[in-house]
């Protein structure tokens, strides 16, 4: 397929600019796959209660968001603008710079009139800068970043962001981007759901800047993913297992989740214990071993995201969900309502 088969038209009125004040307020659309043909049913996101059954198993992604833009001046005077990537130590990271000159080797940084920081080099479009200050990369970022809210948010990022940009159940921080279907969930609605005896598990993919980026080339074959820092262990495959055994579904909550399963399944098939990089790309034909169900957000047109529920659940079902989801005014993208798909 072509990157072309892959774009739509949005309304722009249709991207969400603000978080719902209440989380689960959100709408909720079901693509439920496995009809012929596949049907659409319009919802509210606290529906999942019953979406969801007592032997299946629901797999969150726990990362957590860092505030990771920064905003300063080179010390030659020019302005500046750092987004995080990936912290590599206590002291150092990999960032997209903005800025009218790119920095050299050497170049010396000050970040929001607190931090100091060096540029060391360059990895491809990366930047490698190592902070001077004493305090370690996390602790400077909580103090001084900006929440790294997405590029169609076209607004200022606020304190609320910091609560609301952020699923509660985060606890491992790096990433700079948040795994949005999380969003959806309260405290309350995972009580409910615990007390109806769905299990639950966790993953971490620290999600990165490069989601945003968009692809590139006209031909899939040709993308080069980006890759993204991902632990799936011995809990979460044991309880992958006996739920597959009691006849249940394994629901990824966000592409992340999937992502982090299926790259933990990708050698043979069956999920095993897995820590490092992925750069799983999925797309149409392509093969999912683990995940029968997911819950995630809308994504852009022509992103590898799009591309991964068109893989997921079928790309002419996905196309028509979309349409669907534009005539019907459902919110888009991060801070956007969800949508509850099953596997073709």
């Amino acid at each position: 397929m072509q990157l072309s088969d892959f774009k739509y038209d949005l309304p722009p009125e249709l991207i969400a600019q603000e978080a719902l004040k209440d989380r689960t307020s959100s709408r909720l659309l079901h693509l439920d796959a496995q009809t012929d043909p596949a049907q659409l049913f319009d919802k509210h996101f606290t529906d999942i209660v019953d979406l969801i059954d007592k032997d299946d198993l629901l797999i969150f992604n726990d990362t957590r968001v860092i505030p990771a833009r920064l905003h300063g001046q080179k010390e030659s005077g020019g302005k500046i603008e750092v987004m995080v990537e990936r912290v590599i130590d206590e002291h150092t990271i990999l960032a997209h710079v903005r800025s009218n000159k790119s920095p050299k080797a050497g170049a010396k940084l000050i970040l929001e009139s607190a931090i100091h920081a060096e540029v060391i080099g360059r990895q491809d479009r990366l930047f490698e800068i190592r902070f001077l200050n004493e305090r370690g990369v996390l602790e400077l970022l909580e103090s001084y970043g900006h929440i790294p809210l997405p590029p169609y948010i076209e607004r200022q990022d606020t304190e609320d962001d910091r609560e609301r940009y952020q699923t509660v159940f985060a606890e491992k921080a790096g990433a700079v981007a948040a795994p949005t279907a999380g969003l959806h969930f309260s405290n309350e609605l995972l009580d409910a759901l615990r007390e109806k005896g769905v299990k639950t598990a966790k993953v971490t993919l620290h999600v990165g800047a490069g989601t945003f980026l968009p692809v590139s080339v006209e031909n899939l074959d040709d993308h080069v993913m980006h890759a993204e820092w991902v632990e799936v262990d011995q809990d979460v495959c044991d309880a992958i297992v006996g739920c597959k055994k009691r006849g249940g579904k394994v629901v990824a909550v966000g592409t992340t989740s999937v992502r982090s399963l299926e790259s933990a399944a990708k050698k043979t098939g069956e999920v095993q214990p897995f820590s490092g990089d992925t750069k799983l790309f999925l797309t149409p034909g392509s093969k999912f071993n683990v995940v029968d169900a997911m819950i995630t957000n809308f994504h852009l047109s022509e992103s590898t995201l799009l591309m991964l529920v068109s893989a997921f659940s079928g790309y002419e079902n996905i196309k028509s969900a979309y349409q669907h989801a534009i005539e019907q005014r459902y919110r888009f993208f991060s801070y956007g309502d969800a949508m509850f798909l099953t596997k073709l």
